[in-house]
């Protein structure tokens, strides 16, 4: 390019112009060898140097200066003794096809020795004859650490034994391993940039929050524990899932500049159910020991009971009722009078409070035909039941009004109050739209309460009777 040209004149092109293309691309040539990020040489038919980029100055310390126009290696970046036979491999590309890969130490400027390996590949002429050989090179610790680095890639998208899903900056996924789709029950395909409130019914704030918090803040210091309710064909599950979070960047910008989020998650639903059912057992255990001990204090067996009844609340239903057998028991032979029973204690119907005794009039209860306090009597055996989970406040309202119970109450469960082989009553234990409904487990639960609270109801029978003779 002419002087006139370079400070944008208008002026026309000399007889020595016409060159501005091949000098344009020599210039353009030289700036994508600089750019590389591997380190790059050339040599001629003969062996000679012919280019030399920066990172291979990086690497070994020679400059391009002093590396152009060298005959080969030999003397300077390879050992004499080892000269031969590495030239004898470089230039064996030519003569070969596709891409030779071969590893061996060069030199420093210093000293130094460095183990490389290198790809190299004829350079053709016009002729389609060899005219040199290319040959790119790095450090080997960091072409494993590369090749270790998409090998864990693959392994995680492929074989991992945990869910990892690779989440886009908009917060969908943008690429979910086999066992991440399994987990969320859909395809690999079919996941791919659904936002996670279509796959998930429950956590998804939760989990979007820490996706955004990564994005913004980085990887937190520990994995965190969330539950989900996961869209399934077979209906929804839910699902506890372990997950760690790192910030994904791009490699190839100046500054960082976030991707997404790699998540990474395990299902631990098994193992945290165990652990909520063990600490549960725990603690119920645990209260069923500090009745005893305080119902043992009680000088009126009928107070005794209550404070069973008291402890039993706690953490396991929001209401409770005694309810006793008129006439003080029923035996297994009286199948032919119609079950009436008393209320002999209850917990406030307002504000929480613990349990008092009430009944001393002895009037009946009105319970209808099939009441399950009724029905639990009939069968000495615990009965559940349930407002059912599609019914409105008000069809529950009306649920608990038709069975004389509080009006927030959506599950029952009544257990039977059994003592030396006599039937005396019934304990029932409510709950509010709050806790879920009545289980197995809480049925042996509550039965474990009712022999207590029948123990102790017993005693004040036997103790009155005297009194009465």
């Amino acid at each position: 390019m002419s002087a006139s040209r370079r400070s944008g004149t208008t002026d026309e092109l000399g007889p020595d112009e016409p060159e501005q293309p091949e000098r344009d691309g020599a210039d353009l040539l030289a700036a994508l060898l600089d750019g590389m990020d591997a380190a790059l040489c050339a040599f001629d038919a003969d062996g000679v140097v012919t280019h030399w980029n920066r990172e291979a100055e990086r690497i070994l310390g020679w400059s391009a200066a002093e590396a152009v126009g060298r005959q080969g290696f030999a003397g300077w970046a390879v050992r004499t003794a080892d000269a031969g036979e590495v030239e004898e491999r470089l230039l064996s590309a030519m003569r070969a096809p596709g891409r030779q890969v071969h590893e061996f130490a060069l030199l420093t400027k210093d000293g130094g020795r460095v183990l490389v390996r290198t790809q190299s590949a004829a350079v053709r002429g016009p002729d389609g004859r060899p005219a040199g050989v290319y040959c790119a090179f790095s450090e080997v610790h960091a072409q494993i650490d590369l090749e270790r680095s998409i090998a864990l890639s693959e392994a995680l998208l492929e074989d991992a034994s945990w869910g990892v899903v690779l989440v886009d900056a908009d917060l969908r996924p943008a690429v979910v391993n086999a066992h991440a789709a399994r987990a969320l029950g859909a395809g690999r395909t079919s996941v791919l940039g659904r936002p996670l409130g279509e796959l998930l019914t429950q956590g998804v704030e939760e989990l979007e929050n820490a996706l955004t918090h990564v994005l913004a803040e980085g990887a937190p210091p520990a994995p965190a524990e969330v539950w989900v309710r996961v869209r399934t064909s077979e209906g929804e599950r839910r699902r506890c899932w372990r997950s760690g979070f790192v910030r994904l960047a791009s490699p190839l910008a100046e500054e960082p500049v976030p991707l997404g989020v790699g998540w990474l998650f395990q299902d631990i639903t098994e193992a945290k159910q165990g652990e909520q059912e063990a600490a549960l057992l725990r603690f119920r255990a645990n209260q069923l020991h500090r009745a005893a001990r305080a119902a043992a204090e009680c000088e009126d067996p009928a107070e005794a009971a209550v404070v069973h009844l008291d402890f039993a609340l706690a953490g396991f239903a929001d209401h409770a009722l005694i309810d006793r057998v008129v006439g003080g028991s029923a035996a297994d032979t009286d199948t032919a009078e119609p079950v009436r029973l008393v209320r002999v204690a209850a917990t406030p119907s307002g504000a929480p409070g613990p349990s008092v005794l009430t009944g001393t009039a002895g009037v009946p209860v009105r319970y209808a035909e099939g009441h399950p306090a009724v029905q639990c009597v009939e069968r000495t055996g615990s009965v559940r039941t349930g407002a059912g989970v599609r019914a409105t406040p008000e069809q529950a309202r009306e649920w608990a009004a038709a069975r004389q119970w509080p009006a927030d109450t959506v599950h029952g469960l009544c257990a039977v109050l059994r003592s030396r082989g006599r039937t005396l009553g019934v304990v029932t234990f409510l709950r509010g739209a709050g806790r879920s409904a009545f289980e197995r487990p809480d049925a042996m639960y509550a039965e474990d309460v009712a022999t207590h609270i029948a123990t102790a109801l017993d005693l004040a029978d036997t103790m009155e009777q005297p009194e009465k003779r």
